[in-house]
């Protein structure tokens, strides 16, 4: 947009006021202890979900949270809270390693200029961060506290009796290493040869890297794991007092994945036993044949000679595929027998071994039975291998042979020990039996497996851990941090170690050590980066005591009252950091029980062309070329106005356009343009009370737009603001009381805006002391929002003749003399009516001869 057709000054207003905020630091949040602190302001805390800095740098969608929170931010502050709103980088993963291994640039360079150039177009956007608060999950400072978190973890286990974690010194068994909550394990990994690093699940697709595109197999590896699954029952139980949707519950839930019912022992002979897990002990009777994953270690003890060929060539086919690939509902099943047999233990009879890779080794035992007449998987898989079929739950009204396929609750047949029991009751007194005869025992388990946490990455936080004689131990909290050494090549090593192995000087810690080389995930700096952001220049602590008391306060369980973002980290990223929460709350070191007390998350923006936006398709819209030809105002409107938060919806440039001229329309409200083409307030402008009308429109604009902002509806805000401004179009004067009320309100979506034309009203008229974002937030009268007339509508004999507009005050007599008066009322009665039926300020019918 040329400068000769911008409908206002935005490029120059913008920079000027986005200048004078960082030099007053308007948005400083004020700690404990700090100087003007006021211990009597409430807190809030808004979070973002801080964003990875990729050199791509922000794209339209980005900035959809941003500006929700940053209007929630404004508000709070004109409301009169303390507001904490900050924003940091979550700088650490592999695009920046994959960058240095092509070009040599060391990935801190990369991560720096990444930041630069994401913060300046943060900054283009008017947003209200502190960013004296800015952190960074790169810098020493702060990965020190990581490793400092990754200790506490290491030094704690769980007690099962007191339901929490507990230092490690208070175990009183022989083998504190066994249940330390930080531990080494040989696990089958997704290892990636090209990146040289093992990949979580949720970054293999379709057995290929997400990143790169690169073939995934699965192998044994040792690595370092943290023992997530001791808190399962309290993640899902302590979900229910957060605000958040119950989608996300839902899916946090699923990914727990808690099950009820029996662990059950098949014997292979009197040595050799193969647990399994069922949630259907009652159909045990029903047990023909049973499936291990291929990767469970009892199988090469049982394997006959003549099938180890087929199940060796199977486990390797099965390496390849993902669990995702793995557990696939649709995909068809397949499998190999071992050639060995289990004994059932209700009848003892002989039951074929297969593997599987339906069958995943991390749920459960990596063992089941196979029940085909009552599971759907197993009945597909007896079917395809003519495998025997036993009915042993009947539905109701249903044969034996008809319930083959039934997975319901039914009645217990060919089942001696509970043969005619309902299958409640037929669950019990089997589990009852198998702990009375030594073949089993009630259990409950969680498909949430541990966390694989090492990554073989040198983009990473370093392990504080050593090695000596092949026995682990950790680092005093004094040598932290420790820093990831320089590196001239930082490609995989092909082994499987980690790039940091070829640091030999820095991996030589004394004369019998060595360090771990081994590098955390880059979900580590993001599991407890809202802590640091209370008390971020703290050397001493990970997070002040007192600031983390104060900001981390409230009523509810959660600390944060609102987190914004994607739903991409809908599970994984928010389990994590519940659990590291969770484990520092049991150890002390924090007042409050839960991260996160209200999440919202918004919708995706797509393309023009309503797709995803992406390189390859090429639809992407990049802010600053929006902000250059509309202003980061009709931006951020834009953003709000485009439908409701949580939506999926397509940008659109012509939209922008028209959220544009809405804000033109806004400054030639209270500006002019004289000969000269200079702007100057607008001679309508008059210090007047505003009429009747006027206060009625502006009060409620002042309900509207607040009630819409505490419930996160910004759309119909901002279409709320623009009736506004349609009222007060060509009017002959317009009170500034009025427009300064309006203003206020604008000020959260449009800051720029409504600083400049505040400074100008200050300027022309009586100065209201301090600029806009220091002003308390309009308060909306109920009593002038009352109706003053309504509308009634009149009938002749049961037909509509026209609509009364009266006052609501009128009188039955005043309803029917007004009534009268109508033109085709009056036509239709002039010979008399017989009566007239009132029907108090819904309808008047006039019944004639």
């Amino acid at each position: 947009m040329s400068e000769r057709r911008k409908p206002y000054p935005f490029d120059q207003l913008e920079p000027k006021w986005q200048a004078i905020w960082e030099e007053r630091q308007n948005f400083h949040a004020l700690n404990p202890g700090e100087k003007n602190f006021d211990p009597a302001k409430a807190k809030f805390y808004i979070l973002d979900m801080f964003p990875y800095p990729s050199g791509a740098g922000l794209h339209v969608g980005h900035p959809e949270g941003y500006t929700a929170t940053d209007i929630v931010a404004r508000y709070k502050r004109m409301r009169g809270f303390n507001v904490l709103h900050p924003m940091g980088w979550d700088a650490f993963g592999l695009p920046a390693e994959q960058y240095a291994i092509k070009s040599g640039q060391h990935p801190a360079v990369t991560t720096r200029e990444n930041v630069a150039k994401f913060k300046l177009q943060l900054k283009r956007i008017g947003f209200s961060y502190d960013w004296q608060r800015e952190i960074n999950t790169t810098e020493p400072r702060y990965f020190k506290w990581t490793q400092w978190i990754f200790l506490q973890i290491y030094n704690s286990w769980f007690n099962l009796e007191t339901n929490k974690a507990e230092p490690i010194s208070t175990y009183r068994g022989e083998n504190p290493d066994s249940v330390r909550l930080a531990y080494v394990a040989d696990v089958p990994v997704n290892w990636c040869p090209e990146l040289g690093t093992v990949l979580a699940n949720e970054e293999v697709v379709d057995g290929k890297s997400e990143i790169g595109g690169f073939p995934v197999v699965r192998r044994p590896m040792r690595q370092w794991m943290l023992r997530i699954t001791a808190y399962a029952e309290r993640l899902i139980k302590e979900l229910d007092d957060l605000d958040w949707p119950e989608g996300i519950k839902l899916l946090q839930r699923n990914w727990i994945g808690r099950s009820e019912g029996a662990e059950v022992e098949f014997s292979l002979d009197k040595e050799q036993k193969i647990r399994v897990f069922t949630t259907r002990p009652d159909t045990l009777y029903g047990a023909t044949y049973m499936v291990l994953a291929p990767e469970h270690a009892l199988i090469e003890r049982f394997v006959t000679e003549e099938q180890w060929p087929a199940v060796r060539e199977y486990r390797e086919r099965a390496a390849r595929k993902s669990d995702l690939e793995r557990t696939e509902l649709a995909k068809e099943k397949t499998g190999v027998f071992t050639g060995a047999y289990a004994a059932n233990p209700v009848n003892n009879e002989k039951i074929p071994i297969w593997i599987a890779d339906y069958v995943l080794l991390g749920y459960g035992t990596g063992a089941i039975m196979g029940v085909p007449a009552h599971d759907e998987r197993d009945l597909e898989f007896a079917r395809k291998f003519k495998l025997s079929i036993l009915p042993v739950v009947q539905a109701e009204g249903k044969t034996s042979e008809e319930s083959i396929g039934f997975i319901g609750d039914g009645v217990a047949i060919n089942s001696p020990v509970i043969n005619g029991l309902p299958t409640q009751l037929a669950k019990k007194k089997i589990i009852a039996w198998l702990e009375e005869h030594n073949h089993g025992k009630s259990a409950i388990i969680y498909k949430l497996r541990d966390w694989l946490f090492s990554r073989q990455r040198y983009w990473g936080e370093p392990l504080p851990i050593v090695w000596e004689n092949d026995k682990y131990r950790a680092l005093d909290e004094r040598e932290l941090p420790v820093v990831p050494p320089p590196l001239d090549d930082y490609k995989p090593t092909g082994t499987g170690e980690p790039p940091l192995a070829k640091a030999k000087e820095w991996v030589r810690y004394s004369g019998k050590a060595v360090r771990e080389t081994n590098t955390m995930p880059q979900w580590a700096g993001s599991c407890w980066y809202y802590l640091r952001f209370c008390d971020p220049q703290n050397d001493e602590r990970f997070v002040g005591k007192e600031a983390e008391r104060y900001w981390m306060n409230g009523e509810k369980p959660g600390g944060v009252d609102l987190y914004v973002g994607g739903t991409e980290h809908a599970v994984l990223h928010l389990l994590y950091a519940r659990f590291w929460h969770k484990l520092l709350f049991d150890r002390g070191y924090l007042s409050k029980p839960e991260p996160f007390q209200r999440l919202v998350n918004q919708g995706i923006v797509l393309g023009e062309d309503n797709q995803k936006m992406s390189k390859s398709r090429g639809n992407i819209v990049n802010p600053d070329d929006v902000i250059d030809q509309y202003g980061a105002d009709a931006f951020r409107c834009y953003e709000m106005f485009m439908g409701p938060l949580e939506q999926m919806k397509p940008w659109s440039m012509r939209g922008v356009e028209g959220v544009a001229r809405f804000l033109a329309r806004v400054w030639r409200l209270l500006m002019t343009e004289n000969q000269a083409g200079e702007w100057e307030l607008s001679a309508k402008l008059k210090n007047i009370e505003p009429n009747k009308a006027q206060q009625k429109v502006t009060h409620a604009t002042i309900k509207k737009v607040t009630e819409d902002i505490e419930s996160l509806s910004f759309n119909t805000a901002v279409s709320q603001m623009m009736i506004f401004v349609n009222a007060f179009t060509n009017v002959e004067t317009i009170p500034v009381s009025a427009v300064r009320t309006f203003l206020t309100l604008l000020n959260p979506f449009a800051p720029h805006l409504t600083s400049e034309l505040w400074e100008k009203l200050n300027m022309g008229f009586k100065a209201v002391r301090g600029d806009i974002t220091e002003q308390k937030w309009p308060v909306y009268d109920e009593a002038l929002l009352a109706e003053d007339e309504i509308e009634i509508p009149v009938q002749v004999n049961g037909k509509f003749q026209g609509v009364l507009n009266i006052s609501v005050a009128a009188t039955k007599e005043e309803i029917i003399n007004a009534a009268e008066k109508l033109p085709k009322v009056k036509q239709r009665i002039t010979d008399g009516y017989i009566k007239v039926l009132v029907v108090q300020n819904k309808v008047v019918n006039f019944v004639t001869k």
